[in-house]
């Protein structure tokens, strides 16, 4: 039985039912197919969303090396890490980034869309991103991402 708190009723851990979507990334614009994944790996998309509950469905990206990039994003886009001494930080533009580790531009377009703290990343862990076109989760029988289902209405 969903708790009330007024008017508004919220789901319990235990009555969340998750599912798995498969999206192809190629050639998708990055920033498009990451709101449409982060939606749904939040949740967003069901009747019955909690902002303080993770009940968003697993995603499975293919194809992460052809994601594209639009205007001048491939040479000017940086990213940035540090190993957290002076002097230890590194920058990559996007397409060396693309060369060496292509699921990071994905995983971190989508990682910047979720809530910070202990919630985002148990909804970050049901992201899995492929560089190439196959997975090993077909047991689990992923659908389509449908075009409407990641967006607003």
């Amino acid at each position: 039985m969903p708790r009330s708190a007024g008017g508004t009723t919220f789901l319990r851990a235990g009555e969340i039912s998750r599912r798995w979507f498969v999206v192809d990334a190629d050639g998708e614009i990055l920033g498009r197919l990451a709101t449409r994944i982060a939606r749904v790996l939040r949740g967003k998309h069901k009747a019955n969303w909690t902002p303080f509950l993770d009940c968003g469905d697993h995603v499975i990206v293919l194809n992460a090396c052809k994601v594209r990039l639009t205007g001048r994003k491939e040479k000017a886009k940086m990213y940035y890490r540090t190993s957290g001494r002076p002097g230890g930080l590194k920058s990559r533009s996007a397409a060396q980034v693309r060369r060496a580790f292509p699921e990071r531009l994905v995983e971190s377009a989508v990682r910047g869309m979720l809530p910070n703290g202990s919630l985002g990343r148990s909804q970050f862990r049901k992201l899995k991103v492929y560089a190439g076109g196959k997975h090993p989760h077909a047991a689990q029988q992923p659908e389509p991402l449908p075009a409407l289902l990641g967006t607003s209405s």
